[in-house]
């Protein structure tokens, strides 16, 4: 069975701290926009590592779940500047 947008939000909330998660897909691809303290200096390539091995073996491997997961990856103060409105971490976790 395919994950849906609500199971993949919760794998990688349960896994790197985020103030704001949005995902939205059709079970095989997924569209993200986190955001996290955890990415605060880190290179673009980093935060995608970070959320990579927050999903662990659910994106690894020819048996992944996840065949695709596009994402936009913030700091809160970057989000905030675009006009986003963090989430305090425990309502992201929900």
């Amino acid at each position: 069975m395919l994950p849906t947008p609500e199971q993949v939000r919760q794998y990688i909330a349960d896994n790197l701290p985020c103030t704001h998660i949005d995902v939205q897909g059709d079970g095989a691809h997924f569209y993200a926009t986190i955001v996290s303290t955890a990415f605060e200096g880190q290179s673009l390539v980093a935060r995608q590592r970070l959320v990579y091995a927050a999903l662990g073996a659910r994106m690894d491997g020819s048996n992944a779940e996840i065949h695709a997961l596009s994402m936009k990856n913030h700091t809160p103060d970057e989000y905030a500047a675009k006009g986003g409105a963090p989430k305090t971490q425990a309502e992201a976790g929900r």
